[in-house]
């Protein structure tokens, strides 16, 4: 006998059973099946449903259309290179042209000197790759008992093995039989450096590979570094001798007003992942850019130098390569970067007029053009955020009842202004409801 023989037969339980094949990611699967907005059509900052609603795009899919949807110069650019070549693995003696020329360019904008560049094919596999080099490393350097990997409340890091391990996110980690999918993994509270410094002394540094951790955290709820934190998370790793990963996922490629958020908050980390915005999500696209202390020893001409085990049949992906090197030429011609300066201002002032409304907004926050709204306790996120796709937005609810503000790049100040006012139009019926 299966489950689907002791459920109900009648139609809205047939409905959920019978539903698409696909399965909904990050879903509680009978809450949204039935009732999915099926996108098939974007321009600019709206997206369309196949049903011919048009919506802001708020979120910017999930924070990485920097540039807008369906950009013309992108697709070309895209069909160009799959009539050359679509794709080419770079394993041992082969590689390609686009994922060379992809790889300078990143060297050339990383905050971090002489960087290399491993490339792959998203966010959760950047993390994985990081943590994994960050462990080699020690190992390599005949340190054997530093495989501690250190990550903070409420982060979020993708949902491969290593991402789910470190997850801050504790319904990330529930369920899979252990206390962590990969050993040797804990988190420290958000914001508090004095708390990394407790934990270091408790578990010894000797014990400790690394601390990874977002410059402004997304999922967990939009939450910007308090001032000064993350410069004393990096020396608490330059005095103990930890590796600091610095998971710029989202923020990367000018989501806070500088190419990346390492330079915004005045840090250096010994590793780097990015992916989203390098491609604007044009193409699955990410990687880690690594600091010279970790890629040299791999690099020496010897019989003996170590290997690096790796590589995906995607990494270094032609065609993504190519959609990356359009994308950051448009950012750049554009002045794009440039402009999140100008919209975290407009996002800032609005945003604190939402946050006039004692008793329905708890907290607002904002870190570059990322904002987070958090709710009072009689008004669910969720709710807002289905309330705001009948007002023509698109916001999404993230952990402690807060909803994500992101748009791509190319808004006006208006459509940003609109945005925040549908907010508290959405808010406003609910409460009068």
């Amino acid at each position: 006998m299966t489950l689907t023989d002791n459920i109900a037969t009648d139609d809205s339980a047939r409905s959920i059973i019978d539903g698409p094949a696909l399965w909904p990611a990050q879903a509680h699967t009978p809450s949204v099946l039935g009732r999915q907005l099926v996108i098939d059509r974007g321009v600019g900052s709206y997206v369309f449903t196949t049903d011919g609603q048009k919506l802001f795009d708020g979120t910017a899919g999930l924070w990485h259309a920097n540039i807008g949807h369906a950009h013309p110069e992108l697709a070309q650019v895209a069909f160009d290179q799959m009539r050359r070549l679509e794709t080419y693995h770079i394993f041992a003696r082969f590689t390609n042209d686009k994922a060379l020329a992809l790889g300078e360019r990143l060297a050339a904008l990383s905050p971090i000197q002489r960087s290399k560049v491993i490339l792959n094919s998203g966010g959760a596999d950047s993390i994985d790759v990081a943590c994994k080099l960050a462990r080699r490393h020690w190992q390599r350097e005949g340190r054997a008992t530093k495989k501690m990997i250190l990550s903070r409340e409420f982060a979020y890091h993708g949902l491969h093995a290593f991402g789910t391990s470190i997850a801050g996110l504790q319904f990330n980690r529930d369920g899979y039989g252990t206390e962590s999918l990969v050993p040797d993994t804990a988190r420290f509270p958000l914001h508090d450096a004095d708390a990394i410094v407790a934990m270091v002394a408790e578990i010894g540094a000797d014990n400790i590979a690394a601390i990874v951790t977002e410059p402004v955290q997304g999922t967990g709820g939009v939450n910007p570094p308090t001032p000064g934190y993350l410069e004393a998370v990096e020396k608490i790793c330059r005095d103990n001798d930890i590796l600091l990963i610095l998971d710029e996922v989202i923020t990367g490629f000018g989501r806070t007003g500088t190419m990346f958020a390492a330079e915004r908050y005045g840090v250096t980390p010994d590793l780097l992942t990015f992916a989203k915005g390098v491609t604007s999500g044009y193409a699955p696209l990410g990687g880690v850019l690594v600091s010279p202390h970790i890629w040299e020893p791999f690099y020496v001409d010897s019989p003996d130098t170590p290997i690096f085990r790796h590589g995906a049949t995607y990494a270094g992906h032609a065609t993504a390569s190519a959609v990356a090197l359009a994308n950051l030429d448009i950012l750049e011609r554009d002045g794009l970067v440039e402009r999140v300066t100008e919209l975290e201002v407009v996002l800032r002032n609005a945003l604190d007029g939402l946050n006039a409304r004692q008793g329905e907004v708890i907290d607002v926050r904002v870190g570059g053009l990322l904002g987070g709204i958090t709710l009072s306790e009689n008004l669910s996120a969720e709710s807002i955020a289905d309330d705001l796709i009948d007002l023509g937005y698109i916001s999404r609810p993230l952990r402690g009842n807060s909803l994500q503000i992101s748009p791509p790049f190319i808004v006006s100040d208006d459509e940003l202004k609109g945005y925040i006012d549908a907010i508290e139009t959405a808010i406003t019926d609910r409460v009068n409801r």
